[in-house]
């Protein structure tokens, strides 16, 4: 009876597979083309042809990118013209707060120092500094 069956039963389809989280799809978008899995290379790219905003907005972060990594701050003018040619909001928003201070940043960007790990000790000190002072107030208001 089994075998009698088979054929007509249909068969259902499989569950469609659900979409990366934007978290995912910003830790693509971030991380260097290189270093990504082939297996999340072509998820992306299946991603960025659904969504042209999302392919301009990679194509933006990646030329940023270029720009920090080769140190070429002369670059960046052309580079915010780019970002406004685009409907971008969020971009638009960092765009100008780089144009605001134009000057500063294209001047640091092609410095090889980064104050990166000293700025994240200073704020380790700084949050222990402010815990410590919790805890005083705490203990002298008893």
């Amino acid at each position: 009876m089994r075998a009698y069956l088979r054929p007509f039963r249909t068969i259902p389809n499989a569950p469609a597979a659900r979409p990366p989280s934007p978290r995912t799809v910003a830790g693509w978008i971030l991380t260097h083309p290189g270093t990504l899995p082939e297996s999340e290379r072509l998820k992306m790219k299946y991603v960025l042809a659904h969504c042209p905003e999302l392919a301009a907005l990679t194509a933006h972060v990646r030329a940023f990118g270029r720009m920090l990594t080769h140190l070429e701050g002369d670059r960046l003018p052309q580079w915010i013209k780019a970002v406004r040619a685009d409907d971008l909001p969020s971009l638009h928003a960092f765009a100008n707060s780089l144009e605001r201070d134009l000057a500063a940043v294209t001047a640091g960007l092609p410095l090889p120092r980064s104050s990166g790990v000293v700025e994240g000790h200073v704020d380790r000190i700084i949050l222990w500094n402010q815990r410590c002072q919790a805890v005083c107030l705490c203990i002298t208001s008893r």
